[in-house]
């Protein structure tokens, strides 16, 4: 199934080259996979993994490991990010 993955300010780098600049890609993953499954691949750190969204739905810590993704879902994944 496809879904879209997209990742924002510091870790774009995840993704590959061509990808850094649109900051998503398209990505076929198996019926199934969970949140967590999805980022394992791409080699994030974990501490920066902060907000993760799916379809703008924020998915809690204790459920990535478990949430399973659809066709068609957008995840979207922001490091921490300090402001004033």
């Amino acid at each position: 199934m496809q879904i879209t993955f997209k990742l924002y300010a510091s870790l774009t780098e995840h993704l590959p080259p061509e990808h850094r600049r649109a900051n998503q890609m398209a990505l076929n993953v198996a019926e199934g996979a969970t949140v967590a499954q999805v980022i394992e691949p791409f080699a994030l750190p974990m501490k920066l993994v902060h907000l993760v969204l799916i379809n703008g739905a924020y998915v809690p810590p204790e459920q990535r490991a478990t949430r399973a993704l659809a066709e068609g879902d957008v995840l979207a994944i922001w490091p921490p990010i300090a402001g004033g």
